[in-house]
């Protein structure tokens, strides 16, 4: 690891890589140097807003909140190593994916950002996964854009060009309309023999009756698709201007191919590899099986995608995961106040995840449904978050906890029991990444129970995506012709700090237990969506 002198030096003359992630809570700006290891990092909270029935982020709040992520990094690095940053290698961007940025020819945004959050486009994904026979999920870009159609929305005719959120903060800051593989593969079903659109599937929809309507062809509002190692334009002066308002920013540096935060998951955990998975879990959870076969028929509940470089990839994302588990910690930490206790988070989550320890194996016969919007896995059309007990059930502050981290994997269970028993899907090692395993064992040792499977931790685990996408514009600036999986055991990866759990059989049984009771209490989930209207 480099020392403060070698560092500096590091910074003074560029040899330095930024990766940028939007996530659905926090936008990161972390800085890499040349031997991988981090050297500062910025960051900015935000929030999903829920307006007019639909998801989204208000467009300045990215541009605040990346200039905010920056602004922070730069700071620690002048404190600490006393330059300021001037020049940098190369730069990644990569943020949540999916959704629907849609942009008119004089490059006006026309709706405002869709995420992947909305559970809004069921006739337009139905459709399309029946004329495809293909999985097309509601969160995809190309479900969004169908049903805007099939909604006969004015703006429709007037786009141009439409993108992801990372596809259009790179776009803003090199010029180039591209995506990375990865990103792409949940705009549009991908082609792994081309590493392009499946040009078969790109005509069908230019066929249908209401899209021929349309003074557009798709495969000319689509971003060009790029796969990891390419280079995809360098930040411009505005995009230098952009990226840090201050001024001391140099325009030239390499711009990788943006990512979606699922790739730089992937990245972040070793797991690109065939027969690799890994595991992100955040205010939405999701699987990644790097795939050795083809599977045998079209799941509603699994998502093909792609790795950064282009390999197939059977995805389970589930919309609800830790927002939940936030939402009762900061009612105790509310409570903590109130006695006059001030707790940092780390400490108020590490109290309440041990006091799991200390559970009934099935949660004591209490559940909870996570559920802040709408889950697809289990066909929940809106959110409203349950907690339901029985007059005999068991209910204390571990079992109220258990349950909580039960339910945050509670859908990522439903859709990995159809690779595992239905598909025979196998992996050599399942990595799990996400702010819940910063707080140790605990979160990891649910999951290992609830998929009966070893999950591994690296030390990085909360801290994965942003880090990541750092990797990938390193690996777009000197690759040497390596592939990116030998790239990254070979020069990244060599020597890696991690935690492996294996599953408990009383574990494993107890968790059976409550995904039974889970699944058989879903239709109290449905008569609450039907019951209480939201308001907003």
């Amino acid at each position: 690891m480099m020392n403060l002198i070698e560092a500096a030096q590091a910074i003074k003359s560029g040899q330095v890589s930024l990766g940028i992630e939007l996530g659905s809570t926090r936008i990161k700006a972390v800085l890499v140097a040349q031997d991988f290891q981090t050297i500062a990092s910025g960051s900015y909270v935000w929030e999903n807003q829920l307006e007019d029935g639909v998801w989204t982020y208000p467009i300045d709040a990215v541009w605040t909140g990346i200039q905010a992520s920056y602004m922070q990094m730069a700071a620690e690095v002048q404190s600490k190593y006393h330059e300021p940053i001037t020049t940098i290698k190369s730069i990644g961007v990569s943020a949540m994916m999916h959704g629907y940025l849609a942009f008119s020819k004089d490059d006006q945004l026309l709706v405002p950002f869709r995420t992947w959050r909305n559970n809004i486009t069921e006739q337009a994904a139905d459709e399309l996964t029946e004329q495809f026979n293909f999985n097309i999920p509601q969160r995809w870009s190309i479900a969004h854009l169908y049903q805007a159609i099939l909604n006969d929305e004015a703006h429709v005719s007037q786009v141009a060009f439409m993108t992801t959120l990372a596809g259009y903060v790179h776009w803003q800051l090199s010029g180039e309309k591209v995506l990375g593989i990865g990103d792409a593969s949940g705009v549009f079903p991908i082609d792994p023999k081309t590493g392009s659109y499946d040009a078969r599937l790109v005509t069908q929809f230019d066929q249908i009756k209401r899209v021929q309507q349309q003074p557009w062809q798709l495969a000319d509002i689509l971003p060009t698709v790029l796969p990891a190692g390419h280079t995809a334009g360098q930040l411009t002066p505005a995009g230098a201007q952009l990226l840090d308002p201050s001024g001391n920013l140099m325009a030239g540096s390499l711009m990788a191919p943006p990512e979606g935060d699922a790739g730089t998951g992937m990245v972040g955990t070793n797991s690109v590899r065939k027969r690799t998975g890994n595991i992100s879990v955040g205010t939405s959870a999701f699987s990644m099986v790097v795939l050795d076969q083809p599977l045998k028929q079209v799941h509603r509940d699994i998502d093909m995608v792609m790795t950064p470089d282009g390999s197939p990839v059977a995805m389970v994302h589930t919309n609800n995961c830790s927002s939940d588990i936030n939402a009762w910690a900061n009612l105790f930490n509310e409570f903590a106040a109130r006695l006059g206790v001030s707790l940092a988070p780390d400490r108020l989550y590490e109290t309440l995840f041990l006091e799991a320890t200390h559970a009934d194996q099935d949660a004591g016969g209490l559940i909870n449904y996570s559920y802040l919007s709408g889950e697809n896995v289990t066909k929940m059309p809106a959110g409203r978050p349950l907690f339901v007990r029985q007059p005999h059930s068991h209910f204390n502050l571990p079992n109220f906890i258990q349950t909580q981290l039960y339910a945050a994997f509670a859908p990522l269970k439903i859709g990995m029991d159809i690779l595992v028993k239905e598909e025979q899907i196998k992996t050599d090692v399942m990595i799990a990444q996400g702010g819940l395993f910063k707080t140790p064992v605990v979160g990891q040792q649910v999951l290992a129970n609830a998929l009966n499977t070893p999950i591994t931790v690296m030390s990085n685990a909360g801290e994965g995506g942003p880090w990541g996408m750092a990797v990938l514009a390193m690996f777009a600036a000197d690759n040497n012709g390596q592939t990116l999986d030998d790239f990254l055991d070979h020069n990244v990866f060599t020597n890696p700090e991690s935690m492996t759990l294996s599953p408990e059989a009383a574990g494993v049984a107890g968790y059976q237990t409550f995904i039974e009771a889970y699944q058989a209490g879903l239709p109290i989930e449905s008569a609450a969506i039907a019951a209480i209207k939201d308001e907003k």
